[in-house]
């Protein structure tokens, strides 16, 4: 808008070394399969849409975040608690149940997706891995307390005949990050892995292990569910989701080793010339990792995927979010995957890449 008044904390001139904006008009128009309850009158309304997906076990979502629970006829027990919805997850329980909540169970420290529970009080059973007490004894945060019942690898609730199976299986988007699996209702909560209809947020959502996160998407589906729970995204998914979400990784990961195949970082070192910027190797390997992100972004976003469509056509956001996403997978190939080799004495660098 020609007329519109920018706030004071724009900042729009820093040209080359700041980050650009864009206009939504230069992305696609996302998938309307996607759009979730980001639409529903309800979540509109209340600040939050709560639904029973089976047997008594209910999603939430602030349109943003969400998280799950479950009536056991002896209590209820929530996993997760994101600030985004805070207390409305107090009126989405009692939406439902008459039930006290008795068991909390945390999918990981992040303070996105529990950074709300202390909303329960001193009485109820907190319940996280090993690595989540740890992070949250080391950062404590008085509204994340920390749990009082750890396990170090699986554990199985039951409470009132109602199991509910906990999972640690590495480090994948963070350290402690857990699946929670109820087996009645086959609901499975994959929290920042899977993202149902959508590309998953930049740098992989922050993951902290890149292997381990391409790795969960087939501990997932080792799973026998029919409903996936994501912390994110505004929609639950099904298998056909998570699948999808592990074929646009798949990509990621090839297409990045091939670049750091292909690409010459020797090409960017001779812009340097012998002068005063001889030295500015900064300014190289920014364009070296830019033209990494960029020979990935072109090869996914060019790719006929699958199912014959595009990934633009099939994930909300894949055309803003691919660049993102590539330059932390071709950052973290070069980290935790083998170079192809190591230079070899009387050499100056080994075969392909090296940087």
């Amino acid at each position: 808008m020609a007329n519109e008044i920018k706030p004071s904390w724009l900042v729009e001139d820093l040209r080359h070394l700041g980050v650009g904006y864009n206009k939504v008009e230069d992305f696609a128009p996302p998938p309307e399969s996607s759009h979730g309850a980001l639409f529903m009158q309800d979540r509109i309304k209340k600040g939050y849409h709560v639904e029973e997906v089976k047997d008594g076990l209910y999603w939430v979502t602030s349109g943003w975040y969400d998280c799950m629970f479950i009536r056991t006829g002896a209590g209820v027990v929530v996993m997760d608690a994101p600030p985004a919805l805070g207390e409305n997850l107090l009126a989405a329980i009692e939406e439902t149940t008459d039930e006290p909540v008795t068991h909390f169970i945390y999918s990981h420290w992040h303070a996105d997706h529990v950074g709300a529970a202390v909303i329960f009080g001193d009485k109820v059973k907190r319940i996280g891995h090993e690595k989540t007490r740890d992070l949250l004894e080391r950062f404590p945060d008085p509204n994340r307390p920390v749990p009082n019942e750890t396990f170090s690898k699986d554990a199985t609730l039951d409470i009132n005949g109602v199991k509910i199976e906990l999972s640690y299986k590495g480090q994948n988007h963070c350290e402690g990050n857990i699946f929670i699996y109820v087996p009645k209702p086959k609901v499975l909560a994959a929290i920042d892995i899977a993202s149902p209809g959508w590309i998953t947020f930049r740098d992989c959502d922050s993951s902290e292990n890149m292997s381990g996160y391409v790795d969960a998407f087939d501990q997932v589906l080792a799973y026998d569910f029919d409903t996936v729970i994501s912390g994110h995204v505004s929609k639950i998914g099904g298998r056909d989701a998570v699948v999808e979400g592990r074929e646009y990784m798949h990509d990621l990961v090839d297409y990045s080793r091939e670049a750091l195949e292909t690409i010459d970082f020797e090409y960017f070192v001779k812009q340097l010339g012998t002068g005063k910027y001889r030295a500015a190797f900064r300014a190289i390997e920014e364009n070296y990792f830019n033209a990494c992100a960029n020979f990935v972004t072109k090869k996914i976003l060019d790719k006929v995927t699958s199912n014959g469509k595009k990934w633009t056509e099939r994930l909300n956001g894949a055309d803003v979010m691919t660049k993102h996403n590539a330059f932390y997978v071709v950052e973290k190939t070069r980290l935790e995957r083998h170079h192809n080799g190591y230079v070899k004495r009387g050499n100056i660098h080994p075969p392909k890449f090296y940087f």
